[in-house]
């Protein structure tokens, strides 16, 4: 192959790099390449080591002992190139040799190359650029033999453990020595190879005898380079690794409690003076992981019964205790989030004394009071616009919530009381107080609730010290004025606090009018924040859903006081609604609880609902007709969108009914009549279907609960619009509520189900026959749920005793349906459609099968369920050890079981001498399941079956 090809348009190079890969002989023109350093290009010098990767990787095996050799020459000659070289390679290709060596490397060093690692040292020595290419190759050969987030084969595994244990044998001294000398060497010339080195000796730590590493000459080189500032990053991490190996618990208290005495009179523990905020999350890293480490030595020794070594990490674990607190709370939330873990640690070890020491109660109070420091929000963070920063805040927080809870756990008393003194100090000034603090005191009594857990909320009978802490708290923040306070984060916390605590007002109710104005007015739904108006609608439904009973003289005021929150809003974009759509469903939902489960009689409670639906419903009669005749799109789907919100707004309100008698009783039946009427016809609307159809759907569902049978006059006309022109969802969607309906009422429905079976069912077939794109998932997806929502219908009809429904339909019919039904038992694979099919075909037999049973049946039997029986299981698609298929063969085995009930020994004989035998089953096993079937047990059976089928496909 000529060189000129190598040089040439990138675009041809590149294919024809992909032919050089290919070609047997061709990458010994890359490897003298590169033995020679004849090109400039760094593309083409990258290309050359790709495609000597490429013949390592997947042709190593197939090479010539003397192809092998050349690769690790070129490999060398290349390394020697660099040495004279006055600039270094570019990184990217620094990094492609590093691998290349280090999957050579894998390949050889156990069998042609055990002198990998000297003959690499004894070139490069010294050599910064040669240094970088090695240190660059030990992180590649970390990559390919240690990294355990990459999967490796079991061979891979075997081969790599071959590798480390060899490497342990014969080089890692040497390699540890190399690293002592680099670390040496570089410190003033070169930050960025000593930083490499310092990632390399972090790397290895792990696996290698960590007495080459944690000696005295080793650490104090660390430590050395801890002073140094364009090192003491990576240093920090490194020593990180070391403490993070596992080991011995004595040693390992030994060797972080040696390292933190020079840390110590280094001065490192004196965070105040250290500016570096970069340096100082990675140096709380590293004080996490000792501190975690020596929790680790504690709880082992102390399990193996270790008296005096458990207190000696116990009292090295306090002794780090004033540094947890310093990064604790240090300003920058990194540093203090880097140190959580081992202050939960730390709270974990003190759960387990029945008495905490004076010493530890004082660490508990000081970690308490800096986790209420740290729950305080920033000047800074934006409320209107939450981005990353705050996000990452949320987070942070989450993390000092889990410390809170622990807290709680080691001295629920010390809690209660920090918490009462923040709470109390800060509620007597309010008005001069900044919002973050107003808001971390509301804050605190709301997580109490989570931190000292109550069954159901009960946090206002029990335990007195805690119920009439929690009262006076609840009693001074509702009494205060707080709730005035003007910031969106004070707002929300006062209402979420309110709705937490709810149980409160049970007890001391006199506090509720003052509450429910500052739900109602501008601290509340009237807020200036959308998204405290938004929270409130919530809280709000949630606070009156608690205290109903409580609000019973209220109640006219607070429905005339929201009065404009019900409103409907219309589709033109004109002034924006104080509240969504969303919200308003709440507010909905408010109202109609506070109706019905007032004191007034019924007619008031009727004349109030009535005044609540009657605006929808005119709005709905009105709004339908404009969309009837409206011809632009958008305009549609806006006007579509306020139809599904009347809907919506009308269902909810229905909420507040447990069933049909609390309706009548409220004499609200007529009025959610009239919703009926009213809604029906959107059902046939031909514009904007799909919205408008589920919205109403939904409300069907509602109305079958509260209204039961009175529903049934609509659900003809309701079933003629929805089987009209639909989709596989439509019907998808419709089945739920046909079954609802026939398993509610059963016989009371028969008459109409007989008469919307066929043509449903027929909808149903049209659907799943259409022809659907090879590759269109979606579709598939849909109809198989279809097929399934079908399955499930017919089941819902034989379980409910409705089987005339099914009876009356003619015999083309019902043989159209009981064709399906074998089809889906055994066509389809999909297990859980199957199980449906094996249920119904089980209750047809049990209901046709016997001697007076359906004219024809058994001959069905016997010609089509007996065959699906056996045919289904026998089907390749059908995998035994899937658990849903082995359901699916438990109903077959049922089914067999019926047939067995219903039809006796003629069934046996058939088996016998007639269907096994078509099959090829030996006579031997052909007795043997018709023994079983016999058996009364059916977990014999099932069993039995399922071993049959395991041997049948062997």
């Amino acid at each position: 192959v000529e060189h000129k090809a190598f040089t040439g348009l990138f675009q041809m190079a590149m294919v024809y790099f992909e032919q050089l890969k290919e070609s047997q002989d061709a990458w010994e023109v890359c490897a003298e390449a590169l033995a020679k350093g004849i090109y400039s290009d760094d593309h083409v010098k990258f290309f050359c080591f790709q495609v000597l990767e490429h013949q390592i990787k997947y042709r190593h095996g197939g090479l010539s002992p003397a192809q092998q050799q050349l690769i690790r020459e070129t490999l060398m000659k290349w390394l020697q190139l660099q040495l004279m070289n006055s600039q270094p390679e570019k990184p990217f290709i620094r990094n492609k040799a590093a691998q290349v060596f280090a999957l050579t490397f894998v390949m050889e060093y156990l069998t042609h190359w055990p002198k990998f690692f000297y003959d690499l040292l004894s070139l490069v020595g010294l050599n910064p650029h040669g240094v970088d290419v090695y240190l660059r190759t030990l992180m590649a050969i970390d990559a390919e033999v240690v990294d355990r987030d990459i999967l490796h084969s079991p061979e891979e595994v075997r081969r790599n453990t071959l590798i480390k244990d060899s490497m342990r044998e014969q080089v890692i001294p040497s390699l540890v020595e190399s690293w002592y000398q680099i670390l040496g060497t570089y410190q003033q010339s070169h930050p960025e190879i000593t930083c490499q080195c310092l990632e390399v000796v972090g790397a290895y730590v792990s696996w290698i005898d960590l007495n080459l590493i944690a000696n005295d000459r080793f650490v104090n080189l660390l430590l050395s380079q801890m002073s140094v500032e364009d090192l003491r990053e990576e240093a920090c991490e490194c020593l990180f690794e070391i403490v993070n190996k596992g080991m011995d618990p004595t040693d390992k208290t030994k060797l972080v409690e040696s390292l933190c005495q020079v840390l110590q009179s280094a001065g490192f523990f004196n965070v105040e003076e250290e500016e570096d905020v970069d340096f100082l999350a990675k140096f709380s890293r590293l004080v996490n992981g000792m501190g975690q480490s020596l929790v680790l030595s504690w709880t082992k020794l102390a399990k193996g019964g270790e008296v005096k070594d458990a207190a000696e990490s116990l009292s090295a674990i306090e002794a780090k205790v004033p540094l947890l607190l310093q990064l604790l709370v240090h300003d920058d939330d990194d540093i203090s989030a880097n140190i959580v873990g081992f202050c939960y640690d730390y709270l974990n070890v003190l759960k387990q004394f029945p008495l905490l020491t004076d010493q530890q109660k004082t660490n508990v109070e000081a970690i308490m009071l800096a986790v209420m420091k740290k729950l305080t929000y920033d000047e800074e963070y934006n409320f209107d616009n939450e981005g990353e920063d705050e996000a990452m805040f949320v987070e942070y927080r989450k993390q000092l919530k889990m410390l809170l809870d622990r807290l709680a756990q080691v001295s629920p008393e010390l809690l209660l009381e920090a918490v009462g003194r923040v709470f109390n100090n800060t509620v007597q000034r309010w008005q001069t107080a900044s919002f973050m603090e107003v808001e971390v005191a509301i804050r605190l009594l709301y997580m109490l609730g989570e931190a000292l857990p109550a069954s159901h909320g009960a946090h206002f009978s029990g335990d007195t010290a805690k119920t009439s802490a929690l009262q006076d708290m609840m009693r001074t923040l509702v009494s205060s004025g707080l709730s005035g306070y003007q910031h969106t984060s004070v707002s929300l916390e006062f209402f979420e606090t309110v709705v937490r605590y709810d149980k409160f007002f049970l007890v001391e109710p006199q506090h509720i009018p003052n509450v429910l104005m500052a739900f109602l007015d501008h601290r509340g739904l009237r807020h200036s924040s959308p998204k405290v108006r938004s929270r409130v609608a919530y809280l709000f439904s949630r606070f009156v859903k608690t205290l109903h009973k409580h609000m019973n003289s209220f109640i006219e005021d607070i429905l005339s006081r929201i009065q404009d929150l019900l409103e409907l809003a219309p589709p033109e974009n004109g002034f924006p609604a104080l509240l969504t759509s969303d919200d308003q469903l709440f507010i909905f939902e408010t109202a109609g609880v506070l109706i019905v489960h007032g004191e007034s009689p019924a007619e008031r409670k009727q004349a109030l609902m009535r005044s609540l639906l009657t605006p929808l419903i005119d709005a709905f009669r009105l709004l339908l007709a404009k969309l009837a005749s409206e011809r632009e799109e958008e305009r549609q789907a806006a006007l579509a969108d306020c139809l599904s919100h009347a809907v919506g707004f009308a269902s909810r309100t229905s909420k507040a009914f447990s069933n049909k008698q609390t309706v009548k009783q409220c004499g609200c039946s007529e009025v959610y009549r009239d919703c009926l009427q009213t809604f029906l016809p959107a059902l046939s609307c031909p514009v904007q279907r799909g919205s408008l159809r589920s919205a109403v759907r939904s409300f069907l569902h509602r109305m079958i609960i509260c209204l039961e049978e009175e529903v049934l006059p609509f659900v003809p006309a309701a079933s003629e619009h929805m089987l009209k022109d639909c989709e596989a969802k439509d019907l998808q969607e419709f089945i739920p509520l046909i079954s609802q309906i026939t398993a509610k009422f059963k016989d009371q429905v028969s008459p109409f189900l007989q008469q919307v079976f066929m043509p449903l069912v027929l909808a149903i077939f049209e659907v799943l026959c259409r022809p659907a794109e090879d590759n269109d998932q979606a579709a598939a997806l849909e109809k198989q749920m279809l097929r399934r929502s079908y399955f499930t219908f017919i089941q819902t009809i034989t379980s409910s005793g409705m089987n005339q429904v099914l009876a009356n339909q003619g015999v083309e019919n019902i043989e159209r349906v009981l064709f399906t039904i074998i089809q889906g038992a055994v066509d389809f694979p999909d297990p859980i459609a199957q199980k449906t099919c094996f249920i119904v075909l089980s209750k047809l037999v049990e209901l046709w099968g016997g001697k007076d049973g359906m004219a024809g049946f058994p001959d069905f039997i016997y010609k089509h369920i007996v065959p699906a029986c056996f045919l289904a299981p026998l089907k390749p698609s059908f995998d035994l050890t899937d658990a849903q298929t082995v359901l699916t063969l438990s109903e077959c085995a049922l089914t067999l079981k019926m047939i067995h009930l219903r039809r006796g020994p003629e069934f046996i004989q058939y088996l016998q001498q007639e269907y096994l035998p078509s099959l090829q089953v030996s006579p031997e096993i052909t007795q043997e399941v018709c023994q079983v079937l016999q058996q009364p047990d059916a977990k014999v059976l099932k069993n039995y079956m399922k071993a049959f089928f395991q041997r049948a496909k062997l």
